[in-house]
């Protein structure tokens, strides 16, 4: 069942994700589809009527109105208006609203007020040219015609006020020639929500309010989108924007829902069926991977059988190969039973045998070095359940010979009681290279602090003594050009010398104090220490305190130099990586070691790494403080979590013959 459903469990993951990027992606070319079209209809618009308007204002200018001659005007409208489909007529109206001329009645004829009263009463408002809603049927024209007016002014009067109806047949033209795909519906509207176009049905929508939706998405801006019905009970998506120049007509496209939704469908049906596919290929892929671990299982535990038989034979081989001596211990009897291998190198024996021999414990600490028979009779009694086992020791021959233990304890019913299984390595070699590396190690470390404290005065005494003279030398010059007139822009630029020697002054005195601080050598470990942090935390802006326990008498120069080294070094990972808002240093002197902490409530790292995000710097350091603390012959251990600090912990051991009071 668990295999069934882990080759069912991706399947079913993999196909809700496909289908959710097929939806995301089809409704977004979709609505990109419909935005750009939409833009289109709307440039298309308002380059139409910004033309019409353009011709309106012209014809308002024109000299046959400055008399005025209504005879001149009415040949001349008649012949503009010939030229242009769109017009359905010209009027030209008083400004108390009534029609003076119409090119749909002979001059003279009785025509009554003009229609469309609200657009015609913000023309005498605005005096500017401005495209009204769609009206009534007009009682002369017998159709519902939009209305463009145009202000007629001579010396700052006006005189009339010039009105284009415009039909709206072919505003719906050109929003069905915007390329609209098939099927979506366009539909222009006045600021009060009638239609004055619509790509379906114009013949019987053309002047009736448009739908409830569609009033309330201009009421509530110029541009958005929204979910609405069409008069026959279409559901679509819509989208709308206002066209400029118009009074508020706004333009509105509808993507049917079921058109929009289609491709999802789709997609949906046609990963249903591959994910009905692929799972009944995982259930058989599942079912013969199953026999076949069967079969398999089975005839490894018959091998399994054979090859025990044959590593125990190996495993002596390679033992006498790898030159190791193996022995075992009960911890309960003290009982050790040891390869032949084992007691030459302890030297209980002259010749490597093939037999194992079984002695007492104390016999095989008899063959230790003094110094360290109790290290290993602890670590070899004192350890319980599966614990490791490891401990370096010298034999206790003329010429000590360095050998390691390396266990393991394990319960043995059997016996009642623990068992450590254990081979001796012979590390002689490896041993004394690392106590010569060691002693070269101190050396340098010598040689690295007594080249510090040299630079160091270098930089204060010959260095920062000639940047003091330069300082000198400046404000000599200084004075002598400030009793020079006209001299103002030479002292700016003086002054701009002095600070960069103050600063370069500044600079070696730092550098100087870095490479060996005067305080460890003048105040010893603790005043060094205090000094460095109050410095630190001046630097970097970090609240940090010093705590200092037991005794604080002077320690040798080479431990003071270590651990100096090492709370530095500590100090520059916390500045580099933590983030810490606090860091405390805590130095805690006691009768046979000296203990340093150092805590901050930084950022931490996984202590299985010690690598720092920008690529190991951090491990570096940590790194220099464990050379330094072995060294010493101390510790270092770390306690740190992801965002929860980090805390050294440095224990360096210290006697009372080694430490002046």
């Amino acid at each position: 069942m668990l295999l069934v459903m882990a080759a069912a469990i991706p399947l079913i993951l993999f196909a809700g994700w496909v289908v959710f990027l097929n939806a995301r992606q089809a409704r977004t070319d979709s609505r990109l589809a419909a935005l750009e079209t939409l833009n289109r209809v709307v440039g298309r618009l308002s380059s139409e009527l910004g033309l019409q308007v353009e011709i309106a204002e012209t014809l308002a200018t024109s000299a046959s109105l400055d008399a005025p001659d209504l005879d001149s005007f009415y040949i001349e409208a008649l012949r503009i208006k010939q030229a242009r489909p769109l017009w359905e007529t010209i009027e030209l109206v008083d400004p108390r609203g009534n029609q003076v001329l119409n090119l749909l009645r002979p001059i003279g004829a009785d025509l009554g007020a003009t229609a469309d009263r609200e657009n015609f009463e913000r023309i005498l408002t605005t005096r500017k040219a401005a495209i009204g809603g769609i009206g009534p049927i007009g009682p002369i024209s017998g159709k519902r015609l939009v209305a463009l007016r145009a202000p007629v002014e001579r010396h700052g009067e006006l005189k009339f006020v010039l009105t284009v109806a415009l039909v709206p047949d072919a505003v719906s033209q050109i929003l069905k020639g915007a390329g609209a795909p098939p099927g979506w519906v366009g539909v222009v509207v006045d600021a009060k929500g009638n239609i004055v176009a619509r790509t379906i049905g114009e013949p019987f929508e053309l002047g009736r309010p448009a739908g409830a939706a569609v009033r309330r998405a201009i009421s509530e801006g110029s541009e958005g989108n929204y979910t609405g019905a069409t008069p026959d009970g279409v559901r679509v998506d819509s989208i709308f924007k206002e066209l400029p120049g118009t009074s508020g007509w706004s333009v509105h496209l509808g993507i049917p829902t079921d058109q929009l939704d289609a491709p999802v469908r789709r997609s949906a049906i046609v990963l249903a069926s591959g994910g009905a596919v692929s799972l009944t290929l995982g259930m058989a892929l599942v079912w013969f991977t199953a026999r076949d671990i069967s079969q398999r299982r089975l005839e490894q535990e018959a091998q399994a059988a054979l090859a025990l038989k044959a590593s125990e034979e190996r495993r002596r081989i390679m033992v006498d190969a790898a030159d190791l001596g193996v022995f075992s211990l009960t911890v309960s009897t003290g009982e050790v039973i040891a390869s032949g291998r084992a007691l030459q190198m302890l030297q209980l024996s002259d010749e490597a045998g093939h037999e194992d021999l079984t002695l007492a414990l104390d016999r095989v600490v008899d063959a230790i070095e003094p110094a360290d028979r109790a290290a290993v009779r602890n670590a070899l009694l004192h350890c319980r359940g599966d614990q490791a086992v490891t401990v370096d020791f010298r034999t206790a021959s003329p010429q000590a010979h360095w050998l390691r233990v390396n266990g393991r304890c394990s319960h043995r019913p059997d016996t009642g009681g623990e068992v450590v299984v254990a081979v001796l390595v012979d590390i002689d070699d490896s041993k004394r290279a690392e106590l010569d590396r060691q002693r070269l190690l101190r050396r340098l470390g010598k040689a690295e602090e007594d080249e510090r404290k040299r630079l160091s005065r270098e930089l204060h005494d010959q260095i920062g003594q000639t940047v003091t003279g330069l300082l000198l030398g400046l404000k000599n010059v200084e004075q002598a050009i400030a009793q020079l007139p006209g001299q103002e822009g030479q002292l700016d630029s003086l002054h701009a010398l002095q600070a960069l020697a103050s600063d370069i002054g500044r600079d070696i005195h730092q550098i100087a104090a870095d490479l060996r601080p005067t305080a460890l050598d003048d105040l010893g470990l603790y005043k060094a220490v205090e000094a460095f942090c109050s410095e630190w935390s001046r630097r970097f802006g970090v609240s940090t305190d010093v705590q200092t326990l037991g005794r604080t008498g002077r320690l040798p120069p080479e431990v003071e130099s270590a651990i100096y080294r090492a709370i530095q070094e500590a100090l520059i990972n916390v500045a580099k990586h933590a983030e810490a808002r606090h860091v405390s240093v805590v130095l805690d002197r006691r009768e046979e070691e000296l203990r340093v902490i150092v805590e901050d409530d930084g950022e931490g790292f996984d202590s299985n790494r010690r690598a720092s995000p920008d690529g190991g710097s951090q491990r570096l350091g940590l790194s220099f403080i464990e050379e330094r603390m072995s060294l010493l012959g101390g510790t270092l251990a770390i306690e740190t979590e992801p965002r929860h600090g980090t805390t050294l912990f440095m224990t360096v051991p210290v006697t009372n013959g080694s430490v002046s009071s």
